[in-house]
């Protein structure tokens, strides 16, 4: 289901840029402003407003411009069914343990929970944080020979449905707070997988500010910010499992 989800998600994406671009073609770009001038978000209420009030003059355009459109709701309502069903399985009593440590730390929501949960299927199956990293493909690549030591980007051979949610919530730790994460309702955690979660957040947290301050690229900060959050999920994860 998190896996249906994920493609509900990328299906969203692309009726959107179809019709985004259906309309740049014929010289339509959404370029509204509010009071302060700044320029609104599309697909909101005012967007489809907006595209409402657009007259192509071309009964075969009108036509695609319905037929883009009403992909678009239908996408977005099949996204938030999916949602809604990923949302539930975060307390069903085979994930809610693990999902309810894994929230606490910042950047992961009950759907992104499950998802980690579910493609991991178990932390205690792993020793070590540094192998389920590498299991994730979050570690460098290495082409060393003898003495010589070159190492590359990351490998990529890993689980790319539990590298991606990874990678999207470490992009949180750019502008969070060292605060821990409050808890949400009905979220039930053992004090010292929440110490130990809060204690990732803050060294998530630091470790981004760091890399900003030396100048390091932003995308290559956040790839080394995914690296170490996967082994705090490790972490909490197994002790929510009880390891």
């Amino acid at each position: 289901m998190t896996r249906a989800l994920a493609d509900a998600r990328d299906d969203a994406v692309r009726a959107k840029q179809r019709l985004s671009k259906f309309l740049l073609r014929h010289g339509y770009v959404y370029d509204e402003r509010n009071a302060a001038g700044q320029r609104k978000s599309r697909w909101t209420r005012d967007f489809w407003a907006w595209v409402g009030r657009i007259d192509l003059g071309d009964p075969s355009a009108m036509a695609t411009l319905d037929h883009y459109c009403e992909r678009v709701r239908r996408a977005d309502e099949e996204k938030a069914a999916l949602e809604a069903k990923v949302k539930s399985l975060a307390k069903a009593p085979r994930w809610k343990p693990t999902c309810d440590a894994l929230r606490c730390l910042k950047g992961i929501d009950a759907v992104t929970a499950v998802s980690i949960a579910c493609e991991a299927d178990g932390f205690s199956r792993f020793d070590k944080a540094s192998g389920f990293a590498a299991w994730v493909g979050l570690v460098p690549s290495e082409h060393s020979s003898g003495e010589s030591q070159c190492r590359g980007s990351i490998t990529k051979a890993g689980n790319k449905h539990l590298r991606k949610p990874l990678v999207e919530a470490a992009w949180h730790y750019k502008s969070a707070s060292r605060a821990p994460k409050k808890a949400a309702a009905g979220q039930s955690v053992p004090p010292d997988a929440r110490r130990h979660a809060n204690a990732g957040v803050r060294r998530l947290v630091d470790r981004r500010r760091a890399m900003d301050a030396a100048g390091k690229q932003s995308s290559v900060a956040n790839v080394a910010i995914a690296r170490e959050l996967a082994c705090w999920c490790w972490a909490v994860g197994r002790m929510a499992e009880g390891a």
